[in-house]
């Protein structure tokens, strides 16, 4: 497949579960592509490798999402090095899997959350509108956990994840004019380090699907490739739910 040959992506939080797998899809598409890691350099090269190995150019920046200052010079690197921007994947998330009550949790733990999860996406946002070309996307990912929160502990996060779909619906309208699509991804249970097919509430997660299994990265990543493409050039302001009809 070669439908995004020219395009350039950056996709925060690249370096593992998700993210990594968007990364090596729009590379396998034709994109050059940009990821954010947080820690693991490791993580990072491995998917840089795949990125190279597709014949696409690409970098790994390692980037703090909760700092703010940090988020504008990523921007500004890929459009020095890269001319522009046409995809902005906002991937990068936290989530405190502490199991901490509800009366205890942290500032620090909701501070995190925000900054991440909602100040980082708006932000990267907002930079990269000006930037983006002529048909450029914003792909956001969310959770199901924004619309339905199917049980206990999950505040923290749902709520941070309920924002998204108003910065995806808000971004569409303030971009719509450049020709720039804004879209979310809302995934379910997916088999990832945070989440694994084989961890503790495994049959939790699988029993809220109609499916009745864990969904994987690569299923994420190929819908955000569709996103990405010219193909979806009249979808915006979209939730698309890829949960295996957790929240049908």
């Amino acid at each position: 497949m070669s439908t995004l040959v020219g395009k350039v992506a950056l996709v925060t939080g690249g370096s593992r579960g998700i993210g990594a797998d968007i990364a090596r899809h729009l590379a396998r598409d034709g994109a050059e592509v940009i990821i954010t890691f947080a820690h693991d350099t490791q993580a990072a090269d491995k998917v840089l490798a795949d990125i190279h190995q597709y014949g696409r150019r690409g970098e790994a920046i390692q980037a703090d999402i909760a700092d703010a200052s940090t988020i504008a010079p990523v921007i500004e690197r890929v459009i020095k090095r890269y001319g522009g921007l046409d995809i902005l994947v906002n991937n990068a998330g936290y989530m405190d899997i502490s199991g901490t009550p509800l009366q205890d949790i942290p500032l620090e733990t909701v501070n995190q959350t925000i900054m991440v999860n909602i100040r980082g996406a708006f932000l990267f946002a907002q930079h990269a509108s000006t930037h983006l070309r002529e048909g450029g996307r914003i792909i956001n990912i969310g959770s199901c956990v924004g619309r339905h929160v199917p049980g206990s502990g999950l505040t923290l996060y749902a709520m941070s994840k309920s924002a998204i779909i108003g910065l995806t619906k808000g971004l569409a309208r303030d971009l719509g004019s450049k020709g720039i699509t804004v879209n979310q991804i809302s995934p379910g249970p997916i088999n990832t380090d945070m989440n694994p097919v084989n961890g503790p509430n495994a049959e939790f997660w699988c029993n809220l699907t109609s499916l009745g299994r864990y969904g994987t990265t690569n299923e994420i990543a190929a819908v955000a490739s569709f996103l990405a493409s010219s193909d979806a050039a009249f979808i915006t302001g979209a939730e698309i739910a890829v949960d295996g009809g957790t929240n049908s």
